[in-house]
């Protein structure tokens, strides 16, 4: 199906941040794609893109073995950023000059911008901004302004708007660049001139269309888990294919308080899609008792989550006839992070996905394999979800099972449902869900401690509040949630868990510490 939006390329050559520029450039309504930095020019050429953005990158653009960018990019006629390494490398490949100033700059840094030209018109004259660089761009190549400076780079953004070309040393990708945003769309909108199209709704009018082309009149199955992700995929080929679309939804006991009624109910509800529950808490946690060791939970969980979604697919395939396609809820991140990103096939066989046994033959429909997270949410906001399915916060596929240290038991579970009830609805409450990615709460169940309820000594088990922030869950810091807020969640929760008599806040960073306990 042909293309409708103008597509960003943005070469990746081993920066942290070139997923967060893909996003950026996203947030601006263009359309990003990631291509490694060994990405032939024949291969970026034939993804068409109206520009191409360069990531910074970790080494030294004149150190033996460093990713050069081949001079025949430019020769291609397209706009193109650079930034950071990428501001060095095309200043290089244009016949500027970089060099050692013997100054690194790392961090928060000013920068005076001496001209404004297209890039930076307007701003102020001083920035401040992310650096993370030790070579500097000490002269332009011909035809270029020079617009910026700092202490430890003499030139730290330049143009060429005739040409189409401009970058800048720092990371503008970075919230903590002033303005970063806005110098990101001066280059999409003003240099590169790309349209700003790349909505909730166009989205999912494409999404809509693709899946109707590929699916056919087949029928299709996909397994609900109550998470964001399936819940959009499911959603969109209901919108696209009606009734051909069967879910199946597993619930093994171990989820959240209210989150298998919400798939059960409220899904149900919005989208009108044939659903199949089954019921299995007897099954997972019979499988379970008697187990402590985090990897066999996570293992024994898996394998039958497997049986189940197995059985009733048979089952499925009985009623129906046959199923040809199997919904995935793969995101973008997963397809760059497993090598997909240079527009890997969208069908592929099923059998690396989730452990499927190999005699049941699907295809794969992955509606969400070009979208980041955050464009999940709103394609899902955009097809009428329930704000608090759209808004879930991540939740691991084992559940609860893992943030019950000790045997998985439904005395246990029952304890820590209504201990994490208490701790989302006040977060809920002060207004603080979108600020905190995740916010798991773990029952200690093997720990027990003194305590004084009712003029009486107890002997309790603690309580884990495990707040975190984080944009990708690759690294993560402690949220600092205010004191008045932890207090009324220790009062509730020691008031109205009888078993617990105690509750400690997690704040250690990711890392060394995970974000989940087990």
């Amino acid at each position: 199906m042909e293309r409708r939006h103008d597509l960003v390329v943005v070469i990746d050559f081993g920066a942290q941040y070139a997923q967060l520029i893909a996003r950026r450039v996203r947030e601006a309504r263009v359309y990003s794609e990631i291509l490694p930095h060994t990405a032939s020019v024949a291969e970026i050429a034939a993804r068409r893109p109206k520009a191409i953005i360069l990531s910074g990158g970790p080494q030294s653009v004149y150190a033996d073995g460093a990713p050069q960018v081949d001079p025949d990019l430019f020769g291609l006629g397209l706009p193109a950023f650079g930034i950071c390494y990428g501001f060095q490398a095309m200043a290089r490949a244009l016949g500027g000059d970089v060099a050692k100033t013997g100054i690194s700059e790392f961090g928060r840094t000013q920068a005076t911008v001496a001209t404004g030209g297209t890039l930076l018109a307007g701003l102020p004259g001083s920035l401040d901004v992310w650096m993370s660089h030790g070579d500097s761009v000490a002269a332009s190549p011909a035809g270029f302004t020079a617009l910026a400076s700092t202490a430890g780079a003499p030139i730290a953004a330049f143009e060429n708007v005739d040409a189409g070309l401009a970058g800048v040393q720092w990371h503008p990708e970075v919230l903590h660049s002033q303005a970063g945003q806005q110098v990101l769309e001066r280059f999409l909108y003003d240099i590169a001139g790309c349209r700003p199209d790349w909505t909730a709704a166009n989205i999912v009018d494409d999404s809509v269309a693709v899946i109707r082309e590929q699916v056919g009149d087949a029928h299709v199955i996909c397994g609900l888990s109550g998470g964001v992700d399936s819940a959009v995929a499911a959603a969109l080929v209901q919108k696209a294919v009606g009734s051909q679309l069967t879910c199946v939804f597993v619930d093994h006991g171990l989820l959240r308080q209210g989150e298998a009624e919400q798939v059960e109910r409220d899904f149900v509800a919005t989208t009108g899609v044939a659903l199949k529950v089954v019921d299995a808490t007897e099954q997972f946690l019979g499988a379970l008792a008697g187990v402590t060791d985090p990897e066999t939970k996570r293992k024994i969980i898996g394998r039958e989550f497997i049986r189940s979604f197995e059985r009733a697919a048979r089952e499925i395939v009985g009623e129906s006839g046959a199923v040809d396609w199997l919904v995935q809820g793969t995101l973008y991140p997963d397809v760059v992070e497993s090598g997909g990103g240079e527009g890997a096939a969208n069908i592929k066989s099923h059998h690396n996905v989730g452990g499927l046994p190999d005699d049941l033959q699907f295809g794969l429909v992955e509606p969400l394999r070009t979208l980041f997270k955050d464009e999940v949410r709103a394609v899902g906001e955009q097809l009428g979800l329930p704000a608090a399915m759209v808004w879930r916060q991540p939740f691991p596929g084992p559940g609860l099972a893992i943030r019950i240290i000790g045997e998985v038991t439904r005395d246990r579970l029952e304890i820590l449902r209504e201990a994490d009830a208490i701790a989302r609805a006040e977060l809920t409450a002060a207004g603080l869900d979108r600020d905190i990615w995740q916010f798991p709460v773990v029952l200690l169940a093997d720990v027990r401690s003194v305590g004084v309820q009712g003029d009486g000594r107890t002997y309790g088990h603690p309580i884990v509040l495990r707040p975190v922030t984080s944009e990708d869950a690759m690294t993560a810091d402690w949220g600092r949630l205010p004191y008045d807020l932890l207090e009324r969640i220790s009062t509730r929760i020691t008031n109205q868990v009888r078993e617990v008599n105690r509750v400690v806040v997690d704040i250690t960073s990711k890392p060394p510490g995970t974000i989940e306990w087990e």
